[in-house]
Order: structure tokens, then sequence, then C-alpha cells
């Protein structure tokens, strides 16, 4: 689990922000947003007080799109360090407002992944270049607004992602002996994969959309950047899988034990569906949207 100090920084706080996120991002009408709404205005649910007229049921009105954004903290990093008193109402504060939000998030996702890898790492000697990797982050995250303006994060993004890598494949090592079918293997398997011993297997950036994966042994499989909109994960056990960028759209993890998954984000659980028999990690929350099973087994939505 992540330290609370690094939890409570990284972790957005609605009410020491402005409503940067309901302002700055724009969007189109989809499944995810009922409206389309340009970059730069106010969402016509926004209220004079920075708070969302329909928080509470966002997905009923067709904003599930809002429940799975997450700031990692740096809305009220922007609002109260570097432009205190200060909000996008004001045209000449609002475009540097902006600005810093964007860099300020992509920094504040790094450091949130370092921070888990730095915890998990079993070796000592890349523990240390985690370590001066979320140094060198928090350094750049730490500039003045004007620093921050035009900040390319690509390179930091990028350094930070090999580092995330390693200790994936020291985690997965350890985790579970490479022995279920490699990436190869799987394709072959056809979408019907329930049941399937895929423990250590490579599936990084498999299409595997829909996929039939009820009750699968994924144990540290690399899941890195797959997408698994829309599959079958019930039941499967997710334990020390690499899920960093995996696409959870709609997938359904009812009963799915994810505890000690890697790289998992609170957004991607959002964005899925699970029950109360879904087992989270301790650093994540379960969604409130998450239904529970009931005696007869149907799920109740609450």
């Amino acid at each position: 689990m992540l330290d609370d100090a690094t939890r409570r920084r990284l972790t957005a706080d609605c009410s020491q922000c402005v409503a940067l996120c309901c302002v700055g991002p724009g969007f189109t009408a989809s499944a995810d947003f009922a409206i389309t709404k340009p970059a730069g205005r106010p969402c016509p649910n926004l209220r004079q007080d920075f708070g969302c007229g329909i928080h509470d049921r966002l997905r009923r009105n067709g904003f599930a799109g809002c429940t799975t954004y997450d700031c990692f903290g740096a809305g009220q990093r922007v609002t109260q360090h570097l432009f205190p008193g200060q909000d996008w109402r004001d045209p000449q504060v609002a475009p540097a407002l902006f600005d810093a939000l964007t860099v300020l998030r992509q920094l504040h996702e790094l450091l949130w992944y370092l921070a888990e890898a730095q915890e998990r790492c079993p070796d000592d000697a890349l523990s240390a270049e985690l370590r001066a990797s979320r140094g060198g982050i928090e350094t750049l995250a730490a500039q003045p607004a004007a620093g921050l303006r035009g900040l390319d994060v690509a390179p930091h993004r990028h350094g930070v992602g090999v580092l995330l890598a390693r200790t994936s494949a020291l985690v997965r090592l350890r985790g579970a002996a490479p022995g279920g079918e490699d990436r190869a293997g799987a394709d072959r398997a056809g979408g019907d994969l329930a049941g399937a011993d895929l423990a250590g297997a490579d599936l990084a950036g498999a299409d595997r959309a829909g996929a039939a994966l009820r009750g699968a042994d994924l144990r540290a499989a690399g899941l890195r950047g797959a997408v698994l909109i829309g599959a079958d994960l019930r039941g499967a056990d997710l334990r020390q899988a690499d899920l960093l960028g995996a696409d959870l759209r709609a997938a359904d993890l009812r009963g799915a034990d994810l505890r000690e998954a890697l790289f998992l984000l609170q957004s991607q659980l959002e964005s899925a569906t699970g029950d109360e028999a879904t087992r989270v990690p301790g650093r994540l929350v379960r969604p409130a949207h998450w239904g529970s099973p009931d005696p007869a087994g149907r799920i109740r939505r609450r």
C-alpha cells in the first residue's frame, strides 16, 4: 500500500480545487458524455460554488466519463499553491491554470506509479533508480507555473516507463513462475479462454475485447496496454498482474481477485463492473456504482 502522505497528495480533493476538470478539458457527446463541451467552457452542470449539480447521479445522466477522470491531486496543487485565490473565471488567468493542470496531472500520475514501484521493488539497486527518478519528477512538479508551461513530459514518461517495466518483470517473476501459455499460445486458443492457465503469460498490448476469461488464472500476467473492453473476467485471478494502461472499460470483474495487481488505477476500476466479491488493492477503493450479489446470485445495483 502507498503511504498515507503520498496517497493524500496524489489523490484528488475536489473541495480544494475550483473545478478545473469541469472547465478545462473538452469532450464530445458519446457513451461517456451526454453532451459536447468545448475546452475552456464550464460544464452546464457546474454550480457557482464549483460543485457538480449531478455528482450523485453522473452515470444515470450520461456522464460516466466524469467518474473515470483522475487528476491525481494536480487540481488542488494548482489551485492552492500555484494560483491561490484565483480561478478560471478570470480570462487573464484561465489559460495558465489549464496549462498547469495538464502538465501537473501527467507528472502526478508518474509519481503515483513510481511510489508504487518503489514500494514493491524487490531489488535494492533498481529501488535506488526509482527513488532518483521520483525525486526528479518531484523537482519538475515543484516548479512555478511559468516553468510548467510547455514542459514536454514525454521523455520523462518514457524513462519512468522503462523503470516500471523492469520493476514489473521482477515482481511478476517472484509472484508466479512462468508456466502458463505465452502470448502466441493464448492467441491460438481462440476467443474462449475461460478457466485458462495464463499465469505469467505475456499478453501486453493484446486485443482481448469481449474475451471469455471467466475464472482464468492470470496471476503475474503481463497485461500492460491490453484491450480488455467488455471482457468477461468474472472470478479471474489477477493477483500481481501488470495492468498498466490496460483498457478495462465495461470489463466484468465480478468476483475477480485484483489484490496486489500492479499499476492498477482507480480510474480503471471506475470504468469496469464489479461487486462486493471483487477484491481490490488496498490503495484503491471499491467504486460506488458497483453492485453486490444478493442471496439468489443476482446483481443488485446501488
